[in-house]
């Protein structure tokens, strides 16, 4: 059978001027998974991360060669819209980033400015259902969004991606700034997510990792100071026997 993946990558590099930050990825993620990005600072798990919606767009000097297909189409192509690309794969950032608005408008401002038509009401009740907060804020939808805790304001951003009703969610460390108990609601969350949704994460924490994804690439620095993945595959398999030596090191806690 055949499988309809969400995101495929082709001999996919990133360059920021002569430097090849990621080199030659080739992975295919399968939709309405989690799969995790892993591997030690600095060998591009998230410029990888942002290469899947073109938010490396924004980095001065920086290229791509190779594929990142959605669909089979390829997201830099010449005719294809980032703004548009960056609705149907949206992003959950490391540190919760509220608007300064109101918990309400912070949904509803950026489904208004892609143009949703619809009930807006309905909307914003059904993005908090869906990132479990609508119970904790309903009440209080016109105050601050600031005035929430780190948590809620973190998965008021997942409601606000939820929101402009993209295919794949984004999320770069979205529980590194947070405290045991709201990122095992995240974690927690995202299972829920999966449902709907095909998910990606990128996070540093191996118990986080192994606990929530279903497939997991490995990423590793060559002698060129370039990324790349070294192993990809489900979860289980490459924490508990994993093909290479170094994922094998990393995930026991024994890497340099």
């Amino acid at each position: 059978m055949e499988i309809n993946y969400a995101i495929e990558t082709n001999d996919l590099s990133i360059h920021y001027g002569n430097f090849t930050a990621v080199k030659d990825v080739s992975i295919k993620i399968e939709r309405q998974k989690i799969t995790a990005i892993i591997g030690p600072s600095g060998c591009g798990k998230s410029t990888l991360l942002r290469a899947f919606n073109r938010m490396n767009d924004f980095v001065p000097n920086s290229r791509v060669t190779g594929e990142v297909l959605l669909h089979g189409n390829n997201l830099y192509g010449r005719n294809v819209d980032p703004v548009e690309a960056r609705r149907r794969i949206g992003m959950v950032f490391q540190k919760p980033n509220p608007f300064p608005k109101s918990i309400y408008e912070n949904i509803a401002w950026g489904a208004r400015i892609n143009g949703f038509k619809g009930s807006m009401d309905e909307l914003v009740e059904e993005s908090l259902r869906g990132a479990a907060l609508w119970d904790e804020v309903k009440d209080n939808l016109k105050e601050s969004a600031y005035a929430l805790s780190g948590g809620q304001q973190q998965r008021l951003c997942i409601a606000r991606t939820i929101a402009i009703q993209p295919e794949i969610i984004l999320m770069d460390e979205p529980a590194s700034a947070l405290d045991p108990i709201s990122t095992l609601r995240i974690e927690e969350l995202m299972q829920e997510l999966k449902k709907n949704y095909s998910i990606i994460i990128v996070t540093h924490n191996m118990q986080q990792a192994a606990r929530a994804s279903d497939f997991t690439a490995m990423m590793m620095i060559d002698d060129n100071r370039s990324g790349g993945v070294i192993e990809f595959g489900e979860t289980r398999t490459l924490f508990t026997r994993p093909t290479d030596k170094r994922t094998e090191d990393y995930v026991t806690g024994r890497f340099g």
